[in-house]
């Protein structure tokens, strides 16, 4: 692979760099330790994210990778990618991840054409936002033996059951909704996708859950006898499971984590350049240096990992592409758990500190190292991400 840009590609990037540059000076400060947290976490910040959304929409970098015919330019997947980098460095909000990444590729491979029509654009354009019905308290990593059902009632689906860790389901207009149809059947065989049209819908009880520093990203979601009409049914009855395992690839490379962690390292090495300890700055000490080196490395290979996924994406190779992504989320997330443990290491009993004047780095640190926990678990385990790499990626035989 050449890892060189083409002139066209860096005069991309640096738009791209010099658009969040000035568009950043206005964010909530609460973007500079998590983006996503902040996003859903207050009021002011969601506002903000709904503002870069409509921003970016008007560019048209939220699709670029799209088909002309769905309102994209058709764009390389690279190009994408260097958005994206961009995106996540200057911790930037404004994607709606789940409307946009997830639910859109599968409208365009199984919605009929009334669903794309109406259904493609209010997306395309940042004007709805959508969170995921997939996990329930006991199917979360073992998705298939999920329990909300969706019963035939004339025209209608009647819904009941609970999902759990819906991100921003309390920010939500609507949801994309996996549910089993066919009670007979078990495991994948009976589930079928459904667009929610309104999450206020009568029957539907949002309720937060919070984190141990007091954010809320993530919610309970009750359905009871809510009803949905048979044209928000996405791919046809019991089809829901083959749609939640192939879904399209634009850009699914991690390259969003990685950057983001290299901008977590630059603020720690200022941070050791400007603290002292018995008289020295952190950055002499040569046990700090080592580990921060070490950290950079592992980004860099995060960054070169993530680079070549888009590279075989660009290529049509998605079979290797969907292996590399599980290869850079995994890594990824744990790469961005040592980063949390080393850098509240280094501030000592000061590290925990949160939203006062003594918090180092503004208590960024102290906010990532509460939630970095859960990036080895959100969007696949790191054990389920480990068996698709084994599965797909070097052929080995599964247990039954």
């Amino acid at each position: 692979m050449d890892f060189t840009l083409s002139d066209e590609q860096q005069a991309l990037k640096k738009e791209f760099d010099d658009f969040f540059d000035v568009e950043m000076k206005d964010a909530p400060r609460e973007f500079e330790a998590n983006t996503l947290e902040a996003t859903y976490g207050t009021d002011e910040c969601y506002a903000f994210h709904k503002q870069m959304q409509r921003k970016l929409s008007e560019k048209g970098w939220l699709t670029m990778a799209w088909p002309k015919e769905f309102g994209g330019s058709d764009a390389p997947i690279l190009d994408q990618l260097l958005f994206n980098e961009s995106h996540a460095y200057h911790r930037a909000p404004g994607i709606d991840i789940f409307g946009l990444k997830m639910f859109a590729p599968s409208l365009m491979l199984y919605a009929n054409e009334e669903q794309k029509k109406r259904i493609l654009e209010p997306i395309a354009k940042g004007d709805v936002s959508y969170c995921q019905g997939w996990s329930e308290p006991n199917s979360g990593s073992d998705l298939a033996s999920l329990k909300t059902n969706a019963i035939k009632d004339g025209e209608y689906y009647v819904v009941n059951g609970q999902k759990i860790w819906t991100t921003g389901a309390h920010r939500a207009d609507h949801m994309f909704l996996l549910a089993r149809t066919d009670l007979a059947e078990k495991r994948g065989k009976g589930l079928s996708v459904f667009n929610v049209e309104d999450m206020h819908a009568d029957g539907i009880e949002v309720r937060p859950i919070h984190y141990m520093n007091g954010g809320h990203m993530y919610n309970e979601v009750y359905f009871t006898d809510v009803r949905i009409h048979e044209s928000n049914l996405v791919g046809g009855e019991n089809q829901g499971w083959q749609q939640t395992r192939s879904t399209m690839n634009f850009e699914r490379s991690g390259i969003g984590g990685f950057v983001s962690v290299k901008h977590d390292l630059e603020d720690i090495v200022k941070y050791a350049k400007e603290t002292k300890r018995d008289g020295k700055a952190l950055i002499d000490n040569p046990i700090i240096r080592q580990k921060i080196a070490q950290l950079y490395i592992d980004a860099e290979m995060g960054i070169t990992l993530a680079y070549r996924a888009a590279w075989e994406q660009d290529k049509g190779n998605m079979l290797v592409s969907t292996t590399m992504a599980s290869e850079s989320k995994v890594f990824g997330s744990e790469l961005k758990q040592r980063v949390s443990y080393f850098s509240t290491e280094i501030m000592g009993l000061y590290g925990p500190i949160e939203d006062c004047a003594y918090a180092p780095m503004d208590g960024a640190m102290a906010e990532l190292y509460t939630s970095c926990m859960g990036g080895n678990i959100a969007a696949g385990s790191s054990e389920i991400q480990r068996n698709l790499i084994a599965w797909t990626g070097l052929g080995l035989p599964r247990f039954n």
